[in-house]
């Protein structure tokens, strides 16, 4: 009896310490497994895509490079890119600049309720990203929207915010600026909080102003978070598609203003129904966003750390 039980002890004992050894992995196994289907697999199958020539039913082809040459020769892909450039541009700088402003100011002493100023311009962020756009197709459309209402009411004619290629560049970046605005300042008022009170205290004595203290103090001190939020929102602005999707959803075209690299992606695969050539177009997004932000890498390292 005594044996026996010493083989069950040891036999419970080796199959605890084997439960032990790998339930962890067990644990974590469940991400791992989404990664693979949702993650992985989709960068293999866009790769080997974008060497192919598929409708999404028939039988996939291989065609080489020659869905990366057609895209060399693509004019419409050009004018996307430049879209998107020119909405990422006109819509990342001055929300990030305003961001750190408004970031600025709530740290000030004299500022109360912080906390409630906090939650009301990170609102739009936590916000349905179609709702905001439908609220803004609302009040830029072309016919009986709230900014043309309010332009012939000054006297001015009425513009066509989403039909015109400049407007509706500019509409888009105002829907991202008021979407991100309150994210960023979030960012920068956390940065904020941590620069010692001394700097702050021994400029004050100096009879420094808050702008002074703003550009000689605040800024230096931000730089790598500033640094940061461009990086992060470069990758994000680069990447948009809802804002122009729902309010261009038909017709949208290039010249129109409104078509982004990911909507003349989503035209081409979903639309057209060329996965293949769809897929050398998101690959020369994953192209065009490493290069700006090997450009950000670059001003981080060397720039900030003077190497």
């Amino acid at each position: 009896m005594e044996i026996g039980e010493m083989r069950n002890s040891e036999s419970n004992s080796k199959k605890k310490f084997n439960f032990d050894k790998f339930a962890p992995y067990v644990f974590v196994s469940p991400f791992y497994i989404l990664f693979l289907i949702f993650g992985l697999f989709p960068i293999i199958f866009s790769g080997i895509l974008a060497f192919s020539k598929w409708d999404g039913l028939g039988e996939m082809q291989f065609v080489g490079m020659n869905n990366f040459t057609r895209l060399l020769q693509d004019a419409d892909f050009y004018l996307s890119v430049k879209n998107t450039i020119i909405i990422w541009a006109i819509g990342t700088f001055p929300m990030l600049f305003l961001a750190l402003i408004l970031a600025f100011l709530v740290n000030l002493k004299f500022i109360k309720h912080k906390e409630l100023l906090k939650s009301i311009f990170f609102l739009p962020n936590i916000t349905s990203v179609v709702a905001v756009t439908i609220l803004f197709g609302l009040i830029f459309s072309n016919l009986d929207g709230l900014a043309n209402a309010l332009l012939q009411f000054l006297g001015f004619e009425p513009i066509k915010w989403v039909t015109s290629p400049f407007w509706v560049r500019i509409v888009i970046a105002l829907i991202n600026t008021w979407m991100y605005l309150g994210y960023n300042m979030i960012i920068y008022l956390t940065g904020i909080t941590k620069i010692p009170n001394d700097y702050y205290e021994a400029a004050v004595i100096d009879g420094a102003t808050n702008m002074q203290i703003f550009w000689n103090i605040t800024i230096p001190q931000l730089k790598p978070i500033i640094l940061f939020t461009v990086m992060m929102s470069t990758i994000g602005g680069l990447q948009v598609f809802s804002e122009a999707q729902v309010l261009v959803p038909q017709g949208a075209t290039p010249e129109g203003g409104a078509m982004t690299i990911v909507y003349y992606l989503y035209n081409t695969a979903f639309t057209n129904n060329e996965y293949g050539y769809g897929s050398a177009v998101a690959w020369a997004l994953v192209l065009i966003i490493l290069v700006f932000s090997l450009i950000n890498w670059y001003l981080t390292t060397y720039r900030i750390k003077g190497e």
